[in-house]
């Protein structure tokens, strides 16, 4: 069986109380966490290279296109 729980200050705490009698011997291994950035590294990485009618030069001189500084 499992369950699930978490580390606070330093120690495993369940986040429900369990049937388990002291000293019965358990193993913690820790969930990964989900890269909640990879959806939308993804998602913008599908629309890489498909905008069409733009300059150039737009990938060096954007901060020219859309904030108006010198061009580099």
């Amino acid at each position: 069986m499992t369950y699930k729980g978490h580390v606070e200050n330093g120690a495993v705490v369940l986040d429900e109380p369990v049937p388990l009698p002291d000293g019965t011997e358990v193993r913690v291994q820790p969930v990964r966490r989900a890269d909640r950035w990879k959806g939308l590294r993804e998602g913008l990485l599908k629309l890489a290279g498909t905008v069409e009618g733009m300059p150039c030069d737009m990938a060096r001189n954007h901060d020219h296109y859309l904030h108006g500084a010198p061009r580099k």
